[in-house]
């Protein structure tokens, strides 16, 4: 597969990613019952092996690692983020407003990660405060 699918494919689930976290966000702040349907909770971890598998297949064939490329390891240090506060805001906070804030923390991670993706700086977004 050439890397030019890889990026479209990669972006394209980006944008499922980050559109589908945002959906589940919005339904846990209502306590919709949409939360339990089986495509709800089955879909996301679709996209997001197959955005992972993406960026994998990305470093490899253009032989730029995290740890290796600055802006790379921003990213991954960024996902980790972005996991940790989505995993807070989705399941393990303890309120709502605890749920709320965390769901606008991962929302800005992931809004750095792809300032980061998009600028290759590792500052992304930030770059321009500094």
């Amino acid at each position: 597969m050439s890397y030019l699918i890889l990026k479209h494919l990669h972006i394209g689930c980006v944008v499922l990613s980050g559109t589908g976290f945002l959906l589940r966000g919005l339904l846990m702040l209502a306590d919709s019952r949409w939360l339990q349907q089986p495509i709800v909770r089955i879909l996301p971890h679709v996209v997001d092996t197959v955005l992972l598998g993406s960026a994998i297949a990305m470093a490899v064939i253009s032989a730029q690692y995290p740890f290796s490329t600055d802006w790379l390891t921003a990213k991954l240090l960024g996902l980790l983020i972005y996991i940790g506060c989505g995993s807070m805001a989705l399941k393990r906070a303890r309120s709502k407003p605890q749920r709320a804030a965390y769901l606008v923390a991962a929302l800005l991670a992931f809004a750095w990660i792809v300032s980061v993706a998009l600028n290759r700086n590792r500052l992304g977004f930030l770059a321009s405060l500094v």
